[in-house]
């Protein structure tokens, strides 16, 4: 059983990954094959070619950002309900995709996710962001 001070800072070294591009932290956040599901598919990746993708995703969408509106820790899991925003760089126009995501840790790396997203341009309607992944306090 993870404790919630441990997923708690999983998530803020992930966070760390998505948004400032410390790809270093990969090793210490994700087993070394990842299991993945959503969007009609489940596989499992390779801990460094996850890695790369990430990277492969940031060079296309260089400002992403995951605004994260809710989220629990419970054992060993964890869930999020966020909203990818970045903007396209073909158009300069702002985008967004919402989603959840739920997770499964295990000797405190990410061992298994699963993913809901719904279509490009949605947002949720609350739409007031916490002001980091883990925490309750919010930015508008």
């Amino acid at each position: 059983m993870t404790d919630n001070a441990e997923l708690i800072a999983l998530f803020d070294r992930w966070e760390k990954v998505w948004h400032e591009g410390q790809y270093d932290l990969v090793a210490d956040c994700v087993c070394e094959h990842y299991i993945r599901h959503g969007e009609g598919s489940s596989r499992t990746v390779a801990r460094d070619a996850y890695a790369a993708e990430l990277a492969s995703i940031r060079f296309e969408r260089p400002d992403i950002r995951v605004a994260v509106y809710d989220h629990a820790f419970q054992g060993n899991s964890a869930w999020f309900r966020f909203t990818f925003k970045w903007t396209n760089v073909a158009t300069g126009e702002p985008s967004s995709r919402a989603g959840m995501q739920s997770y499964r840790v295990e000797g405190g790396k990410l061992a298994e996710t699963w993913l809901s997203m719904q279509p490009l341009g949605s947002t949720w309607p609350d739409a007031v962001a916490q002001d980091c992944w883990t925490s309750r306090g919010m930015v508008a």
